[in-house]
Formats: structure tokens, C-alpha cells, sequence
């Protein structure tokens, strides 16, 4: 009865939860949140994953493309087409924060994410629609097609071009090897000549 009279006189320490919320430390492990615009596809954070929670898709931009850069100044090379992150699986190890070169993703301080249905728990964030995944796989394929094709040209044009230095070689070598043997029977009708020519 005394413990309960002496702190009905001091400070409420309890929080009316939820209209109040207690604030997260700095460096609190929450939740995952991905900054998209600066990510570059490096799949850096999905490797440093211990529990594969980071699933990402990426397709390489067409020449035509310039995605720009991102706030740290990295060049972006990829389309984002699938960037999510399953909150059922992560264990909070904070591992997929420090490897990303352009700080995209952190850990925010969010508790508040309970779901009856455990689907929910993975949060997309790639900004792409499915029509716009679907033109630029589709535009990644041709260039990579008309690339394939080019370089089949150029390797059998290096090869037509090889084979013809190589017959021209023969053929000089050919030539050479004739002039020679003319050569040879030059001398040989010169000297005998000339034997003819003592014996007279």
C-alpha cells in the first residue's frame, strides 16, 4: 500500500498508446525502407541477405536510355522492374544497409506493421507498372537480339577477312616458291651452256 501511495504522487511514466508512441533510439532496427530513385540494381543488399528476404529483378537500359543519376552522383544503368522485401523473413541483422554504395537503403524507425494476412509483409518498391516491366523487357530483348546479330556479322566478317589474307598469303607464298624454281632452272640451262661452250 505504500509502494502504491508514494507514485500515485509522482509522474505518470505510462504512454497512452496509441496516441502516444515512444520514440525509436537513433540506430534502432526497424523497418526496411528502400530510397528506389537512388538505387542503382548493384543487388549489393540481396547478397549480404542471410535470409534471402531482398528479391531483385533488373534489366540492363537500351543505348536510346539515359536513367540518369542518382544523389551521390552513380550513374544508373538498370531498370528497376522488381525491388521487394519480405519484413516476414528479415531478421533485422542490419547487413543490407552498410554494403549499398548510394545509401538507398535504411532502416527507418516504423514498429507498426501487423497484418493478418502474412502476403502483406512483402512491400514492393519498384515504381514500374506492369505494362512498362513488360516494354522495357521487351525493348532489352530486341537491342540484346540486334547486338547478338551485329556481333555474328562482325565475327564472320573477321573470319571471311582472315581466310582471304590467308589465301593471298598462300598464293604470294606460291608465287615466290615458282619464281624460285624459274630461277633455279635459269641457272642451271646458264651453267650448262656454258659447260657446252668450254667442250666446244
Amino acid at each position: 500500500m505504500g509502494i502504491t501511495m508514494r507514485h500515485l504522487f509522482q509522474p505518470s511514466v505510462t504512454l497512452q498508446y496509441p496516441d502516444e508512441r515512444e520514440e525509436l533510439p537513433p540506430g534502432a532496427r526497424a523497418q526496411l525502407y528502400v530510397n528506389i530513385d537512388d538505387c542503382i540494381g548493384c543487388n549489393l543488399c540481396a547478397r549480404a541477405c542471410p535470409v534471402n528476404c531482398i528479391d531483385i529483378e533488373t534489366v540492363k537500359a537500351t543505348d536510346d536510355v539515359d536513367l540518369g543519376k542518382t544523389s551521390t552522383g552513380n550513374p544508373k544503368r538498370f531498370w528497376l522492374t522488381r525491388f521487394n522485401i519480405d519484413m516476414a523473413k528479415c531478421m533485422y541483422c542490419d547487413l543490407c544497409v552498410h554494403p549499398c554504395p548510394t545509401e538507398c537503403i535504411t532502416m527507418v524507425p516504423e514498429y507498426e506493421y501487423s497484418e493478418f494476412d502474412r502476403t502483406n509483409f512483402v512491400y514492393h518498391f519498384s515504381n514500374l507498372s506492369p505494362e512498362m516491366v513488360a516494354e522495357v523487357k521487351d525493348k532489352a530483348e530486341e537491342e540484346a537480339e540486334r547486338k547478338k546479330r551485329e556481333k555474328e556479322e562482325m565475327m564472320r566478317k573477321k573470319a571471311e577477312e582472315k581466310k582471304k589474307k590467308e589465301l593471298e598469303e598462300k598464293k604470294r607464298a606460291a608465287e615466290e616458291e615458282a619464281k624460285k624454281e624459274s630461277e633455279t632452272k635459269d641457272d642451271d640451262s646458264e651453267n650448262r651452256n656454258s659447260e657446252n661452250d668450254d667442250k666446244e
